[in-house]
């Protein structure tokens, strides 16, 4: 017997496990099919190296399984044992415990783990954390380590930032083309561009549809969808997808369906995940009749200056104008942008411990929001992966008094 409301599944559940599957089985066997392994950054240079024939992965999404399988806690002590802080980025710590101690939720999928790179490729848009990640790996592989450096507290992405990015990623040619054995096809890379471009409409037009009243979706459903737009941008299976999964949404738009039954508030989730505890979070909302409905971490792979025809400055500029690099006054001003699209009532700031740049509730610009937009704010201390970090108890009480907030005005 249900003790509360239940989150709906979505029927497209089945073609995702189909297509991040696959997936990880080409990066088990490429390996013994000669195929080359290529790391990247979640927000790196992804589309260069699918058209260099590399199969790519993301360590992230990698760390992002760590936590929400619960493992890192067990594994975040081995990296603080071979130096690495506990007050860094804890998807680092996580997946490097996990290497050294030889356990990966991978093991589910019949891989031994993660693959070993043939070439790790960062891009520090997001922070210095990924650099230092990688290079770890490229002095324990001996294989080569190869980044862009991107400015960071970006106002308006100016011609000379497009200009300096995109030629950093033009001189990454050549050393992936040492190593991948091949030359770089440009008809190959605008295919790869042009199909990213595609994936990355239809995920915006999939998140958009819970600017709905009510949303057919959530902030916690997103966490989990988002997977083939991270990991297979510039391949037609995630176009296919979410092809699947946009219709989906839109006829429960006109069949009136709530993913959130007799929606009374609308939430906006600002800053990472808990990963480890998005289902008692996803539960506690639903009990409250309170959907989160929008989110600045799913809207981070919505990439619209993508295009074919021009792929190096066009990467440059989609992938220097993502949320985490911006300034300040950006920042504020998307979060506003936000708030009126998906009509929300109040703000939810995650405060990272282990992921400052991913935390925006440190420098006042809850209060400030709050003062223009007249719309509440709860903040909630903890981690994307450390739960260390963590209270279930206060967050639970503070999330309540939140909403006991926004039912009183």
């Amino acid at each position: 017997m249900s003790s509360g409301p239940e989150r709906k599944e979505f029927e497209a559940a089945g073609k995702m496990k189909e297509v991040m599957g696959s997936y990880f089985r080409e990066l088990a066997e490429g390996p013994k099919q000669g195929r080359k392994t290529a790391w990247c950054t979640s927000v790196g240079p992804a589309e260069l190296l699918q058209a260099l024939g590399f199969n790519v992965y993301f360590p992230e999404n990698h760390g992002a399984m760590l936590g929400a399988t619960r493992m890192a806690g067990d594994l975040i002590p081995l990296a603080n044992a071979r130096g690495f802080s506990p007050d860094i980025c804890s998807y680092l710590t996580s997946d490097v415990g996990s290497y050294l101690k030889g356990e990966s939720p991978l093991q589910k999928m019949k891989m031994a783990g993660p693959p070993k790179a043939d070439v790790l490729v960062f891009n520090t848009n997001q922070c210095r954390d990924v650099k230092d990640w990688f290079q770890w790996y490229a002095r324990e592989w001996h294989v080569p380590c190869l980044g862009i450096h991107t400015p960071r507290s970006i106002g308006e992405v100016a011609p000379s930032i497009v200009d300096d990015v995109a030629r950093q990623t033009e001189a990454l040619v050549e050393p992936l083309e040492g190593v991948a054995g091949r030359k770089l096809d440009p008809g190959k890379l605008e295919e790869v561009v042009d199909l990213s471009k595609q994936c990355t409409e239809l995920w915006k037009a999939v998140l958009q549809t819970a600017a709905n009243v009510p949303s057919p979706v959530t902030f916690f459903d997103g966490t989990t969808l988002m997977g083939p737009a991270v990991v297979l941008r510039g391949r037609q299976e995630a176009v296919d997808y979410y092809r699947v999964l946009l219709d989906e949404l839109k006829r429960r738009v006109a069949a009136g369906v709530a993913a959130v039954e007799g929606e009374r508030f609308r939430v906006y989730w600002e800053g990472m995940p808990i990963w480890g505890k998005l289902r008692p979070l996803a539960e506690q909302f639903l009990a409250l009749g309170t959907c989160v409905v929008a989110s600045t971490y799913c809207n981070s792979w919505i990439f619209e200056d993508l295009d074919p025809a021009d792929p190096f400055r066009s990467m440059a500029r989609a992938y220097s104008s993502i949320f985490i690099c911006r300034s300040e006054d950006r920042k504020q001003q998307y979060i506003e942008e936000m708030v009126q699209t998906y009509q929300i009532d109040g703000i939810l700031y995650h405060d990272s411990k282990t992921c400052p740049n991913n935390s925006n509730s440190r420098y006042g610009m809850p209060q400030r929001l709050e003062q223009k937009l007249k719309k509440p704010f709860v903040i909630v201390h903890g981690d994307l992966n450390d739960l260390r970090l963590y209270s279930e108890e206060q967050t639970r009480t503070n999330i309540e008094a939140f909403i006991e907030q926004l039912a009183e005005r």
